[in-house]
């Protein structure tokens, strides 16, 4: 344990950032598994509904320093190519 005053503050402030961080990073796990589900219904207009509504999050993680923005970046552009191909192959199928 910190013996210091500044040490202590610092134990404070870690646990406030983690307890933050925790909670964006829950939320962005969350609205990907909201893409999921809908991709895994077979629902093109609820996983693009998914995927605008996860956008947002994902970025406003990277902006707030949770996540890396080449991190957000790279789950965004996964998550859309996902998308995308699932719409396609529901399009071709049709």
């Amino acid at each position: 344990m910190a013996n210091h005053k500044s040490a202590l503050k610092r134990n404070r402030q870690n646990a406030v950032r983690r307890a933050r961080n925790r909670t964006v990073r829950s939320k962005v796990k969350t609205f990907i598994k909201h893409i999921d589900d809908a991709i895994g219904q077979g629902s093109v207009t609820e996983a693009q509904a998914a995927l605008k509504a996860a956008i947002p999050v994902i970025m406003k993680a990277a902006s707030k320093g949770t996540l890396k923005k080449t991190t957000a970046a790279r789950k965004v552009s996964r998550l859309a190519k996902r998308v995308n191909a699932f719409a396609v192959e529901t399009a071709e199928a049709s």
